[in-house]
């Protein structure tokens, strides 16, 4: 601790606000871990998320009347933190999805045949809407897989109803890696 704290000012609040983004960052990582049931990896992020809080805390606490700065440093990396947190977990997209896609009834099969020459595994049941029947194809794929099916799915047909859904388990069925 002594070694942080002896470094120049402008070195202090550097350590200060990378240390804060990475732990925050990782922070955001953790919770969406937990959130999947992903106990073990979610644990040993915080094991490190944990140490890395104790010591910036601690760093930005001593002598913190005298040197304000090191407070206005500390909240911008944990806003900053919290966005590049938040990033990352969007590229990555680690998790399974669910796509609901409601088209007219005469539409459905073709789109579903579509979407399955894409490797997308897809199921198609009936449906009633206000006025007439239509057809819901429902799809279970990689989060990372999302924005491909969406795009194909418009390509197709421009005025499709289509809702995305997060899903925490997905057991059986047809998700094809890509």
């Amino acid at each position: 601790m002594d070694f942080i704290l002896g470094q120049p000012k402008i070195v202090l609040y550097t350590i200060i606000f990378f240390a804060k983004i990475f732990e925050v960052s990782i922070g955001t990582l953790r919770i969406v871990l937990v959130s999947k049931g992903q106990k073990a990896k979610a644990a040993l992020i915080a094991f490190f998320e944990c140490i890395i809080w104790v010591l910036v805390v601690s760093t930005v606490l001593v002598d913190i009347t005298s040197d304000p700065i090191k407070v206005v440093i500390y909240c911008a990396a944990f806003a900053i933190g919290n966005y590049i947190g938040v990033s990352l977990e969007n590229r990555l997209a680690m998790g399974l999805s669910s796509i609901q896609v409601i088209t007219e009834l005469e539409e459905g099969n073709e789109l579903a045949q579509l979407l399955r020459d894409n490797n997308f595994g897809v199921t198609v049941m009936k449906g009633l809407g206000k006025e007439k029947e239509k057809e819901v194809l429902i799809l279970h794929l990689k989060r990372k897989r999302i924005t491909e099916a969406v795009n194909l799915i418009h390509s197709q047909l421009e005025n499709a109803l289509i809702t995305v859904n997060e899903v925490k388990v997905v057991r059986g069925g047809y998700i094809k890696r890509k």
